[in-house]
């Protein structure tokens, strides 16, 4: 299922060179073709002949049949609503709450088991008119709208034909008219149907298989102004076919089904041949569904090739999209296949951007490998002054004085991209007191910052806590806005300067979506430490995420107390909950994983945004607290949140064994 899903981008845009010589009348006209990679879909012929309604109920049921199992797949489900907690919140008298958070005695065989992997239908629902788009149990936004708002899945090309076969069954009947209810039934009955058809359009062109589709000039017309302009308009012409050579026969199906049944029927295939076509005859509602699937299934593999489409199509939103992709996912963006085929002003833009989280070595390879890739295009040879030539301007935007002198001297200097002056100006710009002028910037990108989610108001230790043997601390959490986590900070030792191994790992549904083994020196405060994936990780909105550490070092460390279920950081708001693979003693209340790391939207300070200062919700307290978040160093010193005397397990909410 999912190489079902996956969004056929490269035959696509490899054909984004080829000009466009065909015009249609409309307001908007795009000068790249688009490929197809279904299969033919033929118009069945409309028989008029007396058929035995036996066996046209037989046909329709059997149809039915079909399409109702195609529809049919498991819904996906989140992940569960936490496990046993491990803590509890006990109030006692004087005001004062003592929260107990008590650990097992001995380590599980596996402290980081996943539980059974929930799979989710991977089929994508959109409502035709209605402002919900729902994809496995994440969900996104898309444009307002009214209309039936009936849902339709993606059932590949194999649908088209059982739905226009049925219209040619139920249509065969001379009484068909009394079957339909309604007109949107009796419209959806003429969909590819050559019953009452007064134009036909031959569409597809060199790289499709042309297909002839009937359709009705009315309802095309009342659906697109471009549509009204070419059968009703002042420059209408009478032609009984129209040859379409741009648009792909499965994507004009799907126009053609959204203006007849207001449904919409999107498949990963031809997404991009769709939104084409939405564009070119002005159908705004099924451009923005096409965009909402493009964000939904936009990952860092994808991202360059997306930008380069939503910047041909002028889909702003989308490429904001694909910018926060590409700027905390560079690395993984710039090593996808598909980066080699964006366009020259993309390529360009990527290059120049200032907040790109990315090594210069690495976008100096990838432009490598860019222009390898066109050289081929072109069928020269793939010879350096070649790739240099490709390249032009761009390589000028990448900040090679930013390398390391390692990087630059075994890397750059000896691919041949460089000429001789440029190599021996660089090297004195490495080394020289006297540097010279350089043609490349010499600043480094700022990269994005990372921001802190810190989901306790205070901490604290005690002589016999916190202990780890191996056993594993992990949380739950959501988020209400797309965003990328870097890594976590963790609570070290409160018995003296110690190092730290730790095996962090982040999962969703029981699947592991990144870990890491790394290490931290925990010089004996109630800081936190931070350590970090290798990559960030996508995080999509309304999904529980599982965030797990187990750490080998110093037994007794600072823990987490008075916790938040709820944490607002700048315009993101987490929700934590209690995680069932949490075996040594973490939940909401308190606990190992103080902070979140992560790359978001810009924030906005909490004394500037009242809403951001009451937002968490301490558990287990009498009052709710304000809620603290740290975006700026390294580490948050948990003395200042407590106050004098707090790390000697003195005072409000002290943890006791």
């Amino acid at each position: 299922m999912a190489n079902n899903n996956r969004l056929s981008l490269k035959s696509i845009n490899k054909r984004n060179q080829e000009a466009m010589s065909h015009s249609q009348m409309n307001a908007w006209i795009n000068v790249e073709t688009l490929n197809n990679g279904n299969g033919l879909l033929l118009s069945p012929p409309h028989n008029n002949s007396a058929n035995n309604h036996h066996q046209q109920q037989q046909q329709r049921s059997a149809i039915a049949a079909a399409g109702a199992g195609a529809a049919t797949g498991g819904g996906g489900g989140s992940s569960g609503g936490g496990g046993p907690t491990s803590g509890s919140g006990t109030a006692t008298g004087g005001g004062e709450h003592n929260i107990q958070i008590t650990q097992p005695i001995s380590a599980p065989s596996s402290p980081l088991a996943s539980p059974g992997v929930i799979t989710s239908s991977a089929l994508f629902c959109l409502p035709s008119s209605s402002s919900g788009v729902t994809s496995g149990g994440s969900s996104s936004s898309s444009g307002g709208g009214s209309g039936s708002g009936s849902y339709v899945c993606s059932a590949g090309a194999a649908n088209q034909i059982s739905n226009a076969a049925m219209n040619a069954v139920d249509t065969a009947d001379p009484n068909w008219q009394a079957t339909k209810a309604t007109v949107l039934e009796r419209n959806a009955a003429m969909f590819n149907n050559e019953l009452m058809s007064d134009v036909k359009f031959v569409v597809g062109g060199e790289f499709d298989c042309v297909q002839t589709i009937p359709a009705h000039k009315y309802i095309l017309a009342t659906g697109s102004s471009v549509f009204y302009a070419m059968f009703y308009g002042g420059l209408a012409e009478n032609k009984q076919e129209i040859k379409v050579p741009d648009v792909e026969p499965s994507a004009f199906l799907t126009l053609l089904r959204y203006l007849y049944c207001d449904e919409i029927q999107l498949e990963p295939d031809n997404i991009l041949a769709t939104l084409y076509a939405a564009k070119k005859y002005i159908v705004p509602h099924l451009a923005r569904a096409c965009v909402n699937y493009l964000e939904v299934k936009l990952t860092a593999k994808n991202a360059c090739l997306l930008l380069s489409q939503s910047r041909l199509f002028e889909e702003p939103e989308l490429m904001q999209r694909c910018w926060e992709v590409i700027d905390a996912q560079a690395e993984m963006a710039i090593k996808s296949e598909d980066f080699v085929d964006i366009d020259l002003k993309t390529f360009e833009s990527i290059l120049s951007r200032e907040t790109l989280n990315c090594k210069e070595i690495h976008l100096f390879e990838a432009a490598l490998n860019w222009a390898l890739n066109a050289c081929q295009k072109m069928g020269v040879d793939v010879t350096a002054p070649n790739k240099r030539s490709m390249l032009g301007q761009a390589l000028h935007l990448i900040r090679i004085p930013t390398m390391t002198l390692e990087e630059f001297a075994n890397g750059v200097a000896q691919t041949g991209i460089l000429t001789s002056q440029e190599t021996i100006d660089i090297f004195l710009h490495f080394t020289a007191q006297s540097k010279p002028h350089l043609s490349f910037p010499t600043r480094a990108r700022a990269g994005l910052k990372t921001q802190v989610c810190h989901r306790f108001q205070s901490c604290a230790y005690r002589s016999n806590q916190w202990r780890y043997r191996g056993r594993c601390d992990s949380i739950q959490f959501s988020v209400d806005r797309r965003i990328f986590i870097v890594g976590f900070g963790l609570y070290g030792s409160s018995t003296g300067a110690a190092n730290y191994n730790v095996k962090i790992e982040l999962k969703r549904l029981g699947r592991t979506l990144a870990e890491n083994d790394t290490k931290f020196f925990s010089d004996g405060s109630s800081n936190t430490f931070h350590v970090f994936f290798e990559n960030p990780i996508q995080i999509e909105p309304e999904c529980y995420y599982t965030a797990s550490v187990i750490l080998d070092g110093n037994e007794l460390s600072f823990f987490g107390q008075e916790g938040m279920s709820e944490v607002c950081m700048g315009n993101v708001t987490f929700q934590f909950q209690c995680s069932s693979e949490s075996t040594n003693g973490t939940g909401v209340q308190g606990g190992q994983i103080p902070e979140l790391i992560f790359y978001g939207p810009t924030t906005v300070t909490a004394l500037s945004s009242p809403t951001n200062s009451l937002c968490p919700t301490p558990i287990g307290a009498g009052s709710s607290g304000g809620g603290v978040s740290n975006s700026g160093g390294l580490h948050v010193n948990c003395d200042d949140l407590l106050g004098s005397g707090s790390s000697d397990g003195g005072g409000s909410g002290a943890l006791s064994a």
